[in-house]
């Protein structure tokens, strides 16, 4: 079953992916070197960056991945903060954190 948004998870993917494009090394982000262990789990690049494993669409973005199949190569990939990740959210009405959802949408898309 989708989204009530169909396109939420998309904008979003493209938000993320844009700002790992364009942001510069002396920009406020998360710079995290991939590690072999991750190579078939974007999971646990998620939990190690944000803490859980619910972000692995920011990973895919940020990775440069259309599927989530696709192994990560070890390099440098650049997330943005959990604060500019809420901010990504909250522009393209996408969530991925199961605390925030009800009847295929983000609760906070209520208040």
């Amino acid at each position: 079953m989708n989204d009530v948004n169909t396109q939420a998870a998309g904008h979003f993917y493209r938000l993320v992916s844009d700002f790992s494009k364009r942001t510069k090394g002396w920009e406020t982000a998360i710079f995290y070197e991939t590690k072999p262990d991750e190579r078939w789990d974007l999971t646990l690049v998620s939990q190690r960056a944000y803490g859980n494993r619910n972000e692995f669409l920011a990973v895919m973005a940020a990775a440069g991945h259309d599927r989530v199949d696709m192994p990560v190569q070890q390099k440098k990939i650049i997330l943005p903060t959990a604060d500019q990740l809420a901010f990504f959210k909250k522009q393209s009405g996408f969530e991925s954190q199961p605390q925030y959802r009800a009847n295929y949408a983000p609760t906070w898309l209520e208040e």
